[in-house]
């Protein structure tokens, strides 16, 4: 389905619940299925397209990622068929003032606006969640303990210890909520995403992963290639960080969460799209960029096109 006939959808149904039952009546579950589900879409605000593809479960949510700063730039991401954009204000030029600006001209064209921060300090988390983030991706997680803190700073209380007051996050959803409802469905429908990246996560992935309140455990394999003692170079991933990678997706789908995964190319996107990950981000604006100013300057020299794959 093309963005555009997704969002007349949205319209026409503004209540995903609704768009459940209809698919109930083709597809029978279970009466403990049927009431899980259900429980999902009551407790959600609408409009977070990321959480709302997870539910569904029916293919691989694919996003991009925006290093770029602008809300013109976030636009055009977000218009590009994705249902998420991933604002990275740990590798990007991206800043607070930045993120608060993104955010809602991503959530705008009925995205899912997603933010990885710096660091797992609870006031980036909160920031983040303020404006109005659908999700949270934390860098660099080391181990269990540090995932529960984070859980602790991304919930309200009775979860955890986040504070309420923002004027922003309720605008990021359609129909825009309450300040009651916000607090009531937060919890439920906002997502909470570690890294796993480095040597000490990996060796912990299978207890991550059963920590209550991480949704995602995704893959950033430069770092981990790094961290594990076998680098990505010039683009060739070895086979311990295959086998790395893979133990991830396991311990991920064990757990009965999701597993996202940091693709440099379409082509590579929908090879781990196959293998059975979640979510994927297959391209990086300025990347993008980068490729498409050297095949259009190539032409127009009557040159030889240089090899895709951006930087990476």
């Amino acid at each position: 389905m093309t963005l555009i006939a997704r969002r007349a959808a949205a319209v026409t149904s503004r209540s995903l619940f609704s768009s459940y039952a209809k698919r109930c009546a083709l597809y029978p579950l279970s009466k403990s299925q049927a009431a899980h589900i259900t429980r999902q879409y009551s407790n959600m605000l609408q409009g977070c397209v990321l959480k709302e593809a997870f539910v569904k479960n029916e293919a691989t949510s694919i996003g991009v990622w925006q290093t770029l700063p602008g809300q013109n730039v976030s636009r055009t991401l977000a218009r590009a068929g994705v249902d998420w954009v991933m604002v990275d204000c740990e590798h990007g030029n991206l800043d607070d003032a930045a993120m608060h600006e993104a955010v809602p001209a991503i959530a705008s064209c009925g995205v899912s606006p997603l933010v990885r921060i710096p660091d797992m300090q609870g006031w980036m988390i909160k920031r983040a969640l303020d404006a109005g983030a659908h999700g949270i991706l934390i860098p660099l997680l080391r181990s269990a303990e540090e995932a529960r803190k984070i859980v602790a700073a991304a919930k309200f209380p009775p979860q955890g210890q986040r504070g309420l007051g923002s004027p922003f996050a309720m605008e990021r959803f359609n129909p825009v909520p309450t300040m009651t409802e916000y607090l009531q469905q937060a919890n439920e429908t906002l997502l909470t995403m570690v890294q796993i990246e480095t040597r000490e996560a990996l060796d912990a992935v299978e207890e991550i992963a059963a920590v209550p309140g991480i949704d995602v455990l995704f893959i950033g394999p430069f770092d981990l290639g790094n961290n594990i003692g076998h680098p990505i170079l010039d683009g060739v991933m070895q086979p311990e960080l295959g086998r790395a990678i893979d133990r991830i997706l396991d311990a991920t789908n064990k757990a009965g969460k999701k597993c996202g995964f940091f693709a440099t190319s379409g082509e590579q996107a929908k090879a781990y799209a196959d293998k059975g990950f979640h979510m994927i981000s297959a391209a990086l604006d300025t990347t993008l960029l980068q490729a498409a100013l050297g095949t259009s300057l190539s032409a127009a020299r009557g040159q030889a096109a240089p090899k895709a794959g951006g930087r990476y």
